[in-house]
């Protein structure tokens, strides 16, 4: 191995540094501290060093922002926090109603502000940094999972290679939203018409398609942007209380943070923040849907936690979406896998945001009487949240002659069952278990791609095993063979071996996924994650109390109430002793060990760790805990078991010892698993 000179090394991490300097200085601070012509010079001396001593080549390095071609597509990852979405309002009267909502969660109203951002049109995205140095971006995905970008992620300026941290965390996780300024945006329309290619619909669209481009090259190209707005870290060397004091810390390691945020004491002052942002948002270099609004301690937040999907302590405000008139050509009614029965309205097609819109959501009875709309009716149409279409009202002047109210039906229109609506509802639901219409829904469900992603097994196939009664319930999917398939319609010998693999792989997908395949009421993909974290297998969690699952953080009543029900019908527990003798993963994967046999004493425990451990790393004292069944938080609180303190604890240490928590060593812990 060659020797390289001591000067040689200095000289390399000097041009990293002082080109890492730069960088944050022109991208972040936009106070460039290096005239262009020397950061070019100095980049090139750099890659020259680098080019004849490869070894001194690190991820942190400036020239490694762009990396190689992908010979394939991305690979999925699962996030190691949740990327949860966020509520929705349309009105400052929501507004009023979350405020209302999240005060009600607490015995007693402390003192508080709100850390009002602006929302950025883009794409989120998550980034790890293990002892200060990126290793890892994903994109959202669906929450729990998301795909590898990585070394796309590299080449956008605003995201560091390495922190401006001289002790750095071990894990720090950052998200943030990618986005594509206006001018770029327009630049690379023009380039792509000049080509004769399809035009991006809008900057969100184009920064998606950028993202998961293949070559880095053309990622570095088009010149993304990135602004940080929230952190994950645990560490006692860095105390972080509130929103503010994280957006403070992000822009001091090195990211970029949108600077047009504000503190907010009430609920006014936010009011009139998100009416000056509607009124001059145009005046932005980038695309902006609404306001971000968050209670900024960090410790109140930690005490409302979530709901089944969103933060009880945050909102996002949209600004009114677009709105164009159409026609309404017909009304119908849609029965969906929870025997929801939702009315429809098909329409003259427009445009809207970007995509043709034919089908709008008329949600419920009691909406179609308060709209009064009819066929033939000119409806008023945006998208809700720019994603959903929904009609939002009705011109009377230009009602046609001879129209009549629509009739809601009282028997579901695909089993003639009688419709109910339950009390404190106000959707009505067809309650026959054997409807065809709940059947397909939870067929298509089940095969979904956040559920078992068995790939083929769409709505038309669905729908066509089910008319050939090849399918009456989930489990039958897996009775199905290969030459029942291929006699059927437009199917063929390879269609159907493709669609018995898929169904033959499905039986690998981990024990989460079947939960949210199930198809329980209320328990969606990022619950169904934390049910498989805390219950070792289907039989416990099918046991389990109301009161037992309300004391997992993320389980509400509503939930606990759902799941209980769920495992209570007979025809469920039937499903489940089938879906057992196909060999699916109903437990969790655990390697086996003689330490699993004594996994009761940490089984479903909570433990925060804290301080410097001599014998682990965090990770790894994270990892033994919960292959024994055992929970990590990073917050102390009253459902805290034991406190893991290593050398130098800090505040978490003094608050366990007031709560009377048990705190424990590392020869501790060792004793609990063995």
């Amino acid at each position: 191995m060659t020797v390289i000179a001591t000067d040689i090394i200095n000289r390399v991490e000097q041009l990293k540094a002082k080109l890492q300097e730069a960088s944050y200085a022109y991208y972040v601070l936009d106070n460039p501290v290096m005239e262009d012509a020397v950061y070019d010079q100095l980049y090139r001396e750099l890659q020259t060093l680098e080019k004849e001593y490869p070894q001194l080549i690190t991820k942190d390095s400036p020239t490694q922002r762009v990396g190689d071609k992908l010979d394939s597509q991305f690979r999925s990852v699962k996030h190691n926090i949740p990327l949860y979405s966020l509520d929705n309002a349309f009105n400052f009267d929501e507004l009023k109603q979350w405020e209302i909502r999240w005060q009600k969660q607490l015995s007693s109203l402390p003192e508080f502000d709100y850390v009002c951002e602006l929302k950025i049109d883009g794409s989120a995205i998550a980034l790890t940094y293990e002892n200060g140095i990126l290793t890892r971006g994903l994109t959202r995905g669906d929450g729990i999972t998301g795909e590898d970008i990585t070394n796309n992620l590299r080449t956008i300026r605003s995201i560091p290679l390495k922190l401006n941290l001289e002790n750095p965390p071990p894990i720090l996780e950052v998200r943030g939203e990618a986005l594509l300024p206006l001018q770029e945006f327009t630049r690379i329309n023009q380039e792509r018409q000049k080509n004769q290619e399809n035009l991006f619909a809008n900057p969100r669209n184009a920064t998606a398609g950028t993202l998961r481009q293949l070559d880095p090259n053309i990622v570095s190209e088009r010149k993304l942007q990135f602004f940080a707005y929230n952190l994950y870290l645990q560490s006692d060397n860095f105390v972080i209380n509130s929103q503010q004091e994280a957006l403070n810390f992000l822009n001091k390691i090195g990211f970029l943070v949108n600077p047009n945020y504000k503190i907010c004491s009430s609920l006014e002052q936010v009011i009139n923040y998100c009416n000056h942002w509607e009124n001059n948002r145009q005046k932005l270099p980038y695309m902006t849907d609404g306001i971000v609004i968050k209670i900024n301690s960090l410790s109140l937040q930690n005490q409302l936690g979530f709901t089944q999907k969103f933060p009880r302590w945050a909102i996002a405000l949209k600004y009114p979406a677009d709105e164009t008139p159409t026609i309404v050509e017909k009304i119908t009614v849609n029965v969906g896998r929870t025997g929801a029965v939702t009315p429809m309205a098909i329409m003259k097609p427009v445009q809207l945001a970007g995509t043709t819109v034919q089908r709008a959501t008329l949600h419920n009875y009691d909406f179609l009487q308060q709209l009064d709309i009819r066929v033939g009716d000119t409806v008023v149409i945006r998208k809700a949240g720019e994603i959903i279409p929904e009609v939002v009202r009705v011109i009377p002047d230009l009602r046609p002659d001879n129209t009549h109210p629509f009739e809601f039906p009282s028997h579901c229109p695909e089993c003639g069952s009688s419709l109910i609506r339950p009390e404190n509802e106000a959707v009505t639901r067809c309650v026959n278990n054997s409807c065809p219409a709940i059947l397909r829904g939870s067929l298509i469900h089940w095969a979904s791609r956040q559920a078992m992603d068995i790939r083929g097994l769409g709505e038309k196939v669905v729908t066509l095993l089910m008319e050939h009664k090849l399918i009456k319930s989930i489990a039958d999917i897996y009775k199905l063979k290969a030459f029942e398939i291929a006699e059927l319609e437009r199917m063929g010998e390879k269609s159907a071996q493709n669609l018995i693999n898929a169904i033959e792989e499905s039986k690998n997908q981990p024990f989460a996924k079947v939960l949210y395949g199930l198809g329980i009421r209320y328990v969606g993909a990022v619950n169904a994650q934390i049910l498989a974290d805390n219950f070792q297998n289907i039989d416990t969690l099918a046991s389990s109390k109301i009161t037992d699952l309300e004391a997992i953080n993320g389980i509400g009543k509503e939930i606990a109430n759902s799941v209980v029900d769920w495992f209570n019908v007979e025809e469920n527990q039937q499903l489940i002793d089938q879906l057992k003798n196909y060999n699916l993963k109903l437990h969790n994967e655990q390697k086996s060990s003689e330490k699993q046999v004594n996994k009761s004493n940490l089984h479903r425990k909570i433990f925060v760790i804290t301080g410097t451990l001599n014998n682990f790393t965090r990770t790894e004292a994270k990892n033994l805990i919960q292959s024994h069944g055992g929970k990590v938080t990073t917050s102390i609180s009253n459902k805290t078991n034991y406190l893991l303190a290593g050398e130098k604890a800090g505040s978490k240490l003094t608050k366990a010892q007031e709560l009377g928590i048990k705190i424990i060593s590392e020869s501790d812990l060792l004793n609990l698993v063995d």
